[in-house]
């Protein structure tokens, strides 16, 4: 996930530590310059900087903010790629060239000269642990994603490279013995991963803030924005349903909140309903309008729930479209998702 993504070092900042690791353990020189976070990815590609857009994995113009201003960033790119387990809408906005690369999911067997082949994976708890598929995958022809990455290192370099790319696409765990050498708190992956699998050091979890100003965890106190909303206008956050993970949507029922067999609704306190002449199950069209441009997020049914005054709750990613991709927050740099000013125009 992406916890784990971060822990062996894939982020788009630099961490000059790793970066001397990588170039002590492994032979080459990684990169020295800050890479691209989704915002300035997007920016990237308006601006012709980025040039080939490689996914691997997820639904990029659906999960990111300004639909319409993503879709045009792909565009621009000369080459897309998407490294895939399922055809997604991404699939149909590429680059002037696009390639679709099908790939196992978790869930499909990984098989090698015969032998299963595993994964290893960190979970939401820092616990390293293997992963197996059980299913039949959908071709015998796919190609698992660590091995099309080694291929196309393998021939980018035409085998005149410090790391043996090939053969690490073919045996993951030439891969774990690499991470064990660069990546703190990973040691013996290929053996400690079994079963149940090991923790990372986690500082929280074992009480140990000796790092920290005073030896104690820091806490801040954050004063609350205002907004300064207009009389006709709403604050919105965008939400998943139960039946919902990320971008991927399993079904169209959202049982914790009462809704079912329907994705475009506007969740709206009811006295705020009362007072927009709106009865339950009306149409509307819910607009933002951000530096002069307007967005419109089309034909949602409103649905009175117990929600503040003055607040909205709508589905991600349909209302994606609504979300200014030059508004986000000053450090993170995420996108103003849970606070979109809005109106409302009954259908």
């Amino acid at each position: 996930n992406v916890q784990g993504d971060r822990s062996v070092g894939i982020m788009h900042f630099v961490n000059k530590a790793l970066n001397e690791r990588i170039e002590k353990h492994l032979g080459f020189v990684p990169p020295f310059k800050e890479g691209y976070d989704t915002v300035g990815a997007m920016k990237a590609m308006h601006d012709g900087k980025a040039k080939v857009f490689v996914c691997l994995g997820g639904n990029f113009l659906m999960a990111a903010s300004d639909t319409e201003y993503t879709a045009k960033g792909i565009q621009h790119c000369d080459l897309s790629v998407q490294i895939s387990t399922k055809l997604n809408r991404t699939h149909l906005v590429t680059g002037k060239t696009a390639l679709v690369l099908p790939t196992y999911g978790r869930s499909e067997k990984d098989m090698k000269g015969g032998k299963i082949r595993h994964i290893t994976i960190e979970n939401s708890m820092g616990q390293v642990r293997q992963s197996r598929g059980l299913l039949k995958p959908a071709s015998d022809t796919i190609k698992s994603e660590p091995e099309l990455i080694a291929e196309l290192a393998h021939t980018f370099f035409n085998g005149k490279h410090t790391m043996d790319w090939k053969s690490m696409g073919a045996n993951y765990a030439l891969i774990r013995e690499k991470i064990d050498l660069v990546v703190k708190g990973f040691q013996d992956t290929e053996q400690r991963s079994k079963g149940a699998g090991y923790y990372l050091p986690n500082n929280v979890r074992e009480l140990d803030f000796s790092k920290l100003p005073n030896g104690k965890a820091q806490l801040t106190i954050n004063k609350v924005p205002k907004h300064n909303l207009n009389s006709n206008e709403y604050m919105l956050m965008t939400i998943r349903s139960h039946d919902q993970f990320n971008t991927t949507i399993y079904g169209m029922d959202d049982r914790y909140r009462g809704v079912y067999n329907e994705r475009r609704v506007l969740f709206m306190n009811p006295e705020d309903m009362k007072a927009a002449l709106l009865e339950k199950l009306a149409v509307v069209d819910i607009i933002s309008t951000y530096d002069g441009i307007v967005r419109r997020a089309h034909k949602f049914r409103v649905i009175p729930y117990a929600i503040p005054e003055g607040d909205l709750a709508a589905y991600f990613p349909e209302t994606n479209v609504l979300v200014p991709h030059n508004h986000f927050a000053d450090k993170s740099k995420t996108p103003i998702s849970k606070s979109i000013k809005v109106t409302l125009k009954k259908v």
